[in-house]
């Protein structure tokens, strides 16, 4: 039967279907255009890297988030002819789970298939996703499915998950359908622009010039609230379409991978990044692609084009570790104790992180790509300025060789500016001369049934990098939980010295539950 190896004994699904939902195609042109992609735009690759001196581009072949799955998880594109006809003449339970789908909702509105096209709507899209999700739960027997989303296509899963499912099965959780979220440069808070002074919006909303009003507060309040909830005068004050409430789908199931670089999007001189302004990624400002508690990684990409975040392996490498990764590590700053005698000082910090074995920087948050991280209490917690934990990845200890630990290097950075009415002023200031900077190098080991880790600061190491093996005692565990690992590892003592005694990075490691486990689909 096929599939049966995709299947575990006693029946239960090894692996889930991945189902791709892309974004915004703009006008009959493009929608056209798009509908002409067997795989709607996720099986290209790109060539460009900006990773040489000044910037300039290298070559670099990343072959694109499909075929990349295929080879590195054994996933399975199963089209012939068409992927619909295919599962409608399947057998319920014979169609492997480890397979990859493309939700093609913007078909019905092409003008290249001889019939007259619908005009696209968003919670139709929402509702023919559910379809689909339905039809491969029961051709594939797996309990759910994950999505990968990019742009608007993360706005679609959103309502499906907000508002269609709960309005469909008033009595059911979208965890019975979707396991994890995963979203590329998704304005989850809308896209708004740094001129016009909120013209461009309020033209964008009321006259909803190609569909572009679905990025605006009065729509996505439409289609991302369920209907018993829905006040028909529309959003009330206050209203925040970012937020995602647990008891409908658990944040801790979403990854926003968010976007710093505007200069890359778009061939009209730059209009988008001018226009969206220099804090985002051409098109969706930093702060509205992220779901607030929800996991993230910034990469500095751009929304789309040769180096767009899609066809780009810090995307990818984000994606298939939060989908297939067994261990869950984040870090925090805790015990900052910062000087408060001096109220024109701002602190900020910087982040970088890397995985043994990938040729590229998973994570990074830095002042140079506008995404600072707000230490000194000036912004909300769990915003895309002060994200909680500051950073969380994933590993996979089936991976790494059985001698070897699984490492993880962060860079932490800690800078103190002086401001005065609003303005900076640089008269005492010295260009990346940070107040706190080292490198923190983790190495996590997963033996029988506990964790095992040790940290050290880069600056200690009196040995290359490349050298160093742990050798002394692992950190203690101070969280007595099973399955949960937690230690703090202090900032040097002079650091400590300023940034307060308790000055430490917070390390959590975690199993994460296997979602096609029997107790339930649970993406921690």
């Amino acid at each position: 039967m096929a599939g049966e190896g995709d299947r575990e004994e006693g029946g239960m699904v090894d692996r889930l279907p991945v189902v791709y939902v892309r974004g915004y195609a703009g006008t009959t042109s493009g929608i056209d255009a798009q509908v002409d992609d067997p795989f709607y735009g996720f099986n290209l690759g790109s060539t460009h890297v900006r990773v040489g001196s000044g910037g300039d581009p290298r070559f670099y072949q990343f072959e694109s988030p499909l075929l990349r799955l295929i080879l590195d998880e054994e996933y399975q594109l199963l089209v012939e002819g068409s992927q619909a006809e295919y599962l409608e003449r399947q057998e319920d339970g014979t169609v492997p789970p480890a397979s990859i789908w493309i939700h093609r909702y913007y078909d019905i509105s092409a003008t290249t298939w001889g019939e007259r096209p619908q005009d696209f709507h968003l919670e139709r899209a929402a509702e023919d996703l559910l379809e689909l999700i339905e039809l491969l739960k029961r051709r594939t027997g797996a309990p759910a499915v994950h999505l990968v989303a990019h742009s608007m296509g993360g706005l679609i899963c959103r309502s499906l998950v907000q508002k269609i499912i709960p309005d469909r099965y008033p009595d059911r959780a979208a965890t019975d359908f979707v396991a994890r979220l995963f979203t590329y440069g998704t304005p989850h808070g809308g896209i708004e622009f740094d001129v016009g002074f909120g013209l461009f919006e309020r033209i964008r909303d009321t006259f909803g010039i190609a569909g572009a009003d679905v990025f605006g507060p009065r729509r996505m309040y439409e289609y991302l609230t369920p209907e018993r909830d829905r006040d028909p005068g529309g959003p009330p004050a206050g209203w925040d379409p970012r937020v995602v409430d647990d008891a409908v789908f658990p944040r801790h199931r979403i990854f926003c991978l968010v976007g710093t670089n505007p200069n890359d999007y778009g061939a009209a001189f730059g209009l988008s990044a001018k226009t969206v302004g220099a804090k985002s990624d051409g098109l969706v400002q930093i702060d509205n692609a992220h779901v607030p508690g929800s996991r993230h990684a910034f990469v500095h990409r751009s929304h789309s084009g040769r180096y767009g975040m899609v066809n780009s392996e810090e995307g990818y490498q984000n994606l298939r570790r939060f989908l297939f990764g067994d261990l869950a590590v984040q870090a925090d700053l805790v015990g900052l104790r910062l000087p408060d005698d001096d109220t024109d000082v701002v602190w900020q910090g910087e982040t970088r992180l890397s995985i043994r074995g990938l040729p590229i920087v998973l994570h990074e948050q830095l002042a140079a790509h506008h995404c600072p991280i707000q230490l000194d209490g000036t912004v909300t917690d769990g915003t895309a300025d002060r994200p909680v934990p500051l950073v969380t990845t994933y590993l996979s200890s089936s991976a790494s060789r059985p001698t070897d630990t699984m490492r993880y290097m962060l860079q932490v950075r800690v800078l103190s500016l002086r401001q005065h009415g609003g303005v900076f002023r640089f008269f005492d200031h010295l260009e990346q001369g940070a107040d706190f900077d080292d490198v923190l190098v983790v190495d996590v080991a997963h033996r029988g049934d506990a964790f095992t880790a040790w940290a050290v600061w880069k600056s200690q190491l009196d040995t290359p990098l490349r050298d160093y093996r742990p050798n002394g005692p692992p950190l203690t565990d101070v969280d007595p939980a099973a399955g949960s690992w937690v230690a703090n590892i202090p900032l040097a003592a002079a650091a400590r010295r300023f940034l307060g005694a308790d000055a430490a990075v917070r390390l959590t490691v975690s199993e994460r539950s296997r979602p096609w486990a029997s107790t339930g689909v649970d993406g921690g």
